[in-house]
């Protein structure tokens, strides 16, 4: 995914409101939207080195798009608006070996109980394959985990409805993939937050238990473009399946 037009760096003054945030943009205090509803801990330092994007809609209210930030040297997407599109196109471009194959592709399809699913991949060789994409931008180098990007960073009823769902589209005879998107680069295996929110670990080992696949790759992050770059290996030591 490459962002459609150059993004401007600033300094982060403050996050609030959790979709708001201050930045020093150029000498002058700017509020640029944060596209993302979740905790962002360890990612909303003041002082820190941010991206924004131009928000070029004449009806938004601000000028302004939260994009990147750099932590420890490494830059991490805070945008959780992108990962759809991000793996949509990586899907295309056969970039994702475990979902190659369908024949087309289809974003935001109803399903289950007032639900949409993010990807439905369809061919009339093989069943449908229902793809949820999930954000990942935690990283907390836990005693024992460090290393590990983390889901979810905040309690998500929804992530477990949706787990949930998927587990009867495979009872009905369909695929189901959990997919973790990690906006980063810096981790090297996946694991689930279970003390953040032990409702969503339980609904993920009956969700595999149930035949639904979770798999996770991280993406290479610039200033220029996202794209999805390495499988990692996931140690669900809290999801017992």
């Amino acid at each position: 995914m490459r962002f459609p037009e150059p993004l401007v760096k600033g300094v982060l003054q403050r996050r609030y409101k959790r979709f708001l945030s201050d930045i020093e943009l150029n000498g002058e205090t700017v509020i640029a939207h944060c596209a993302n509803p979740g905790a962002m801990t360890g990612l909303d330092a003041p002082g820190s080195e941010v991206w924004l994007s131009a928000n070029r809609n004449p009806k938004a209210k601000l000028d302004w798009r939260w994009e990147l930030i750099r932590v420890d040297g490494h830059l991490v997407g805070i945008n959780t608006a992108h990962p759809n599109g991000i793996v949509a196109e990586a899907v295309a471009l056969g970039a994702i070996p475990e979902l190659s194959g369908y024949g087309s592709l289809r974003r935001e399809v109803k399903y289950g109980q007032n639900s949409r699913i993010d990807l439905l991949l369809e061919d009339e060789r093989r069943p449908p394959c229902y793809v949820e994409i999930k954000n990942v931008h935690l990283k907390r180098d836990l005693v024992g985990h460090e290393g590990a990007a983390e889901f979810p960073d905040s309690v998500t009823k929804r992530g477990a409805k949706h787990l949930a769902e998927m587990s009867d589209m495979v009872r009905d005879g369909a695929r189901a993939v959990m997919v973790y998107l990690v906006q980063r680069g810096d981790c090297d295996h996946f694991r689930v937050a279970g003390d953040v929110d032990p409702i969503y670990a339980e609904a993920l080992a009956e969700g595999m238990a149930s035949g639904v696949e979770a798999i996770c790759y991280d993406c290479s992050v610039g200033i220029e473009e996202i794209t999805v770059a390495r499988k990692l290996p996931l140690k669900l030591d809290e999801v017992p399946v």
